[in-house]
């Protein structure tokens, strides 16, 4: 499974984000922090907002920042968001499937079964578990302390 340049944008948006939660952030800093093209980034903020994963506000003081609190971002909704309309196999494509094997292709149910395993992995995740605390993480986004937690703090230690 290969995840979409669209999954991956919106992933780094939110991380962002979750690292920057006592102030708006721009779509310019977040494009250059985490190397992605402002047009991309326009277009899945969009989608966020849409979504209810972001608030934008527009004008001259204007920016982003989460929709919801980090902790209530899960990050299973957030990859079937962005994936859903993507068929795992052509099989998977109601209108565009043309293999004659789909009526008794072991090997469709097996990659429904991955593709099951892999959402279960992801459901229980939420964003505020992948950022608050992650040093290497906080550290490349160059935040501000998140939710109290300055970033060389591991939850682990805690």
């Amino acid at each position: 499974m290969r995840v979409t340049k669209r999954t991956n944008i919106a992933m780094r948006v939110l991380m962002y984000c979750a690292a920057h939660p006592d102030r708006l952030v721009t779509k310019s800093e977040i494009a250059g922090r985490c190397n992605a093209s402002e047009n991309h980034l326009a277009q899945v903020i969009n989608r966020l907002a849409q979504l209810g994963f972001l608030h934008t506000q527009r004008g001259r003081n204007g920016g982003l920042e989460l929709g919801r609190p980090a902790a209530d971002i899960a990050i299973g909704s957030v990859f079937r968001a962005f994936e859903a309309p993507v068929p795992l196999a052509e099989c998977f494509a109601d209108a565009d499937n043309t293999c004659p094997l789909t009526e008794a292709c072991r090997l469709r149910v097996a990659l429904q079964e991955a593709a099951d395993a892999f959402y279960a992995t992801l459901d229980p995740l939420t964003l505020d578990a992948l950022v608050c605390g992650n040093a290497a993480l906080l550290s490349i986004l160059d935040p501000e302390p998140c939710n109290g937690i300055p970033a060389n703090t591991s939850l682990a230690a805690e």
